[in-house]
């Protein structure tokens, strides 16, 4: 009997959640209601992320800074990668870049840097040039040269097909870098972890289609800043289309696989190939054992 009271709360609460990404899907008459909730749906919904509970500095009996990468050409990471191409999809899936880049260049994202430290603040003046770069074909410099002295004094002006513009999208990243903090709760009795920082691993505009092409760190954002905004973005469900999973959640419940590449250290905080250098077996063992370390610190305060 308490069985299947259980199954009865279960599938209640499962019938209870709102999907934003399919909502009116069965009732629209045209393709423009398709999303769209009405004002009682809103008001019902109340579909604001999780808040992190409070922490007292006291209650934090230990704690580790680290930094992962995560490689989006894994499997388990394809939801933050996919939909590169936007042309064939909805307008409620977008890419985790995607979503990030557009409230960034909204103004609704303000908490953006240049380090993971949050020491210098980026502008989207400052990225400018990482997300578009824009040059003279061959052919319009063989033009211009032709005819100096008219692009000169302004008498000519040069034709767009001698424009060559590059815009850095979604199918051009690397991966992403996320930095965190694991820390053992000893009020509650259990390890935890909560992400403070995610950045967008890219080459420059400048550099798209180059072979072997160098990244960098494109910008790092505070995590806790940008909850409500990942939070009404969905990553697709592979296993329900009905039942889509927000970024928010997705990254706060870790379902993605990531590589610790830095661990807050006496030595500055330096990186794994820092001190195992050209040994790429040595550093994932090196990774583990980091991994481990952290693991172990919660089973050892339950061993006598």
């Amino acid at each position: 009997m308490k069985i299947k009271n259980l199954l009865f709360v279960a599938v209640a609460l499962a019938g209870s959640i709102t999907v934003s990404a399919q909502s009116n899907l069965l009732n629209a008459k045209t393709p423009d209601e398709i999303g769209k909730k009405t004002a009682a749906q809103m008001i019902s919904d109340n579909d604001k992320p999780l808040p992190y509970g409070y922490v007292h500095d006291r209650d934090v009996l230990m704690g580790k800074t680290i930094w992962e990468f995560v490689d989006i050409d894994e499997r388990i990471n394809f939801p933050l990668y996919y939909p590169i191409d936007t042309a064939f999809v909805g307008k409620d899936r977008r890419s985790l870049f995607d979503v990030l880049v557009k409230n960034i260049k909204k103004g609704k994202i303000t908490e953006v840097y240049a380090d993971d430290y949050f020491n210098t603040k980026k502008t989207i003046k400052d990225m400018e040039s990482s997300f578009t770069f824009i040059d003279t074909t061959e052919a319009g410099k063989d033009e211009i040269n032709n005819y100096y002295d008219d692009y000169m004094s302004g008498k000519k002006v040069l034709h767009p097909q001698y424009i060559n513009k590059i815009e850095l999208t979604a199918q051009d990243i690397s991966g992403y870098k996320i930095k965190g903090y694991w820390y053992f709760d000893k009020r509650q009795g259990e390890l935890k972890y909560r992400l403070l920082a995610i950045c967008p691993v890219t080459p420059e505009a400048r550099d798209i289609g180059k072979d072997n092409p160098d990244v960098i760190d494109l910008f790092w954002v505070y995590f806790p800043s940008i909850r409500d905004i990942l939070h009404e973005a969905k990553a697709f469900n592979d296993k329900n289309s009905a039942m889509p999973i927000s970024f928010d959640h997705l990254l706060n419940s870790r379902r993605f696989n990531g590589v610790i590449y830095k661990e807050e250290n006496v030595y500055g905080d330096r990186e794994v190939q820092q001190y195992m250098k050209d040994n790429a077996q040595m550093q994932l063992l090196e990774s583990e054992r980091i991994k481990e370390k952290i693991r172990n610190f919660e089973s050892d305060m339950w061993n006598y």
